[in-house]
């Protein structure tokens, strides 16, 4: 090695300003590759009453699904753009489709960004449906922090990819496993979803999920705390 170490004239470090508070970051209104964050807003304190299922994923789900790569990675930056890749390639349990979802607004199928999309500037609250080991693959943090900005207010699966569970949970969403994984199969497409107890919110506590289809109620059992899965 150089008795005098490797010649650089730049090591690419540049030190942060010592008192930060005047400092603006300034992204051009224009510019499709940067947006600044706007802090999510926060819990009404309430259970979550009227969901409407926005997509009931079928067999593997991984982080491509819900999140894929390719051509959409220029959009990082742009929370609002690369939101418009959220799930497209998940398949329906109910058409054996990708990005064909029911908008039980308008009773008409189409993109799940932009039935997603419908439902947020409606003002309705979503939930998604999956199966085994959830959102299994690289720890895209965009898996979660995409359905957290378009409206969606809980994930309910069988069980999760554990780092994926988390992101969820560090943006601010509620990640459920059925108690009893047979109740997926009681999730029907046009249901409208309770999730109760969440006042009484504490570890290991289950939560109940009141499930609406076609007039009738079932009360299922989910739990809010981890489960054993892998990624």
């Amino acid at each position: 090695m150089p008795q005098k170490g490797f010649a650089v004239e730049d090591a690419g470090f540049q030190a942060p300003a010592e008192d930060g508070s005047s400092v603006k970051v300034i992204v051009a209104p224009t510019s499709d590759r940067l947006q600044l964050l706007a802090p999510f807003a926060a819990w009404e304190g309430t259970d979550l009453n009227g969901l409407k299922l926005l997509i009931k994923a079928k067999g593997k789900c991984t982080t491509d699904h819900i999140s894929m790569a390719g051509p959409w990675l220029k959009f990082r930056g742009h929370l609002d753009n690369i939101s418009n890749n959220m799930l497209i390639g998940a398949v329906n349990f109910f058409n054996e489709k990708t990005d064909s979802v029911k908008n039980q607004l308008t009773g008409e199928y189409g993109p799940v960004p932009v039935t997603q999309r419908a439902y947020k500037a409606a003002a309705v609250g979503t939930i998604v449906v999956g199966d085994e080991n959830y959102g299994e693959g690289s720890s895209r943090e965009h898996a979660a922090m995409e359905p957290r900005f378009l409206g969606v207010r809980a994930v309910l699966v069988k069980s999760f990819a554990r780092i994926h569970e988390t992101n969820l949970k560090k943006q601010g969403m509620l990640a459920l496993t059925f108690a009893n994984k047979d109740d997926y199969d009681k999730i029907l497409e046009d249901d409208t979803i309770d999730i109760e107890g969440l006042l009484a919110f504490a570890p290991n506590k289950a939560l109940q999920v009141l499930n609406h289809a076609d007039g009738s109620i079932e009360t299922i059992q989910v739990k809010p705390y981890l489960q054993p899965a892998t990624d």
